[in-house]
């Protein structure tokens, strides 16, 4: 095995440290507004809340970050075999992350920054956001948090399906079940809300890291803006022979796909090598191939 470059280093700190800011929105939403609302989620979170709820909740119930542990071991296995080990790997370290700062959220927060009871309400919704930015964010750096986003992910892998959607339809028994443990249908109502918010934020969140745009430039530095942009954006140029009808001159056209946070990149390119190049912007309805996404159909 060759050694890791500096620029893989700092990739891979950049991935778990991602990971790191997202796990910590999602346990927040739960110890800090989710549980002390008696409001239960979805996946293995969902069932760790249900499990505390029933052996005492505040008083000394089962705390979710062990119900978290106990039940994700049984699914690591799942997600190595059919994802890889590089997945599996991330995976073990966000199972950890995870059960680490829900144990942490649960010791250090002792009292929601609202009253969570009486503004169940907003609690769900603050607490489902959040949930749904955090794992939205770990998505992005290819990472789970276990459970039944092991789950989500291995239908995404094979099937264009979002990955919010399939956390909804595995959450819906796990919602329901709450009624059997304070017998109030509003906990369920309540739960249901929390998913939602949570599908909605996820898909959110990937659809703004996976947006892409087609930028053409018409340049006379396209040598050195499409040697930049290969360069220093790191995507695949395609430069096109063009004609100016007013002039009749002939015009390079360089053409470039890329997602669109990376676009104020390509702008600053092409101020610095010709601040009077033509630029055209379009949004991609999708991008699929090395770089982008991956097709994936029967």
């Amino acid at each position: 095995m060759g050694k890791l470059s500096t620029q893989d280093l700092l990739g891979e700190f950049k991935t778990y440290l991602f990971m790191a800011i997202g796990l910590s929105l999602y346990c927040l939403g739960w110890t800090a507004f989710l549980i002390p609302a008696n409001v239960v989620g979805g996946g293995v979170s969902g069932i760790g809340a249900l499990i505390f709820y029933a052996t005492g909740g505040a008083e000394g119930g089962f705390k979710i970050a062990y119900s978290y542990l106990i039940i994700n071991a049984f699914l690591l296995y799942l997600g190595i075999k059919v994802l890889g080990s590089q997945f599996g790997l991330r995976t073990v370290i966000g199972i950890g992350m995870t059960a680490f700062l829900l144990w942490i959220g649960q010791e250090l927060i002792t009292q929601s920054p609202l009253d969570a009871k009486a503004d169940r309400l907003l609690a769900t919704i603050i607490g489902g956001s959040l949930c749904g930015a955090g794992l939205g964010l770990v998505f992005t750096q290819g990472g789970t948090s276990g459970g039944t986003d092991i789950i989500a992910m291995i239908v995404n892998k094979y099937r264009n399906i979002s990955i919010g959607k399939v956390i909804l339809l595995c959450d819906i028994i796990i919602i329901g079940a709450s009624y059997f443990i304070f017998w109030d249908f509003t906990a369920v109502v309540y739960g249901y809300i929390t998913v939602g918010l949570v599908s909605f934020t996820i898909d959110l969140v990937l659809q703004g890291t996976r947006q892409s745009v087609q930028m053409f430039i018409v340049s006379k530095n396209h040598t050195s803006i499409a040697d930049r942009l290969s360069n220093e954006v790191g995507r695949g140029v395609t430069v096109l022979n063009g004609q100016g009808w007013y002039t009749k001159e002939e015009q390079k056209v360089v053409m470039v796909l890329v997602r669109k946070f990376e676009t104020n990149h390509v702008y600053k390119i092409c101020k610095q090598e010709d601040p009077n190049a033509f630029i055209s912007v379009v949004n991609a309805m999708g991008v699929f191939g090395k770089g982008f996404d991956t097709i994936k159909a029967k």
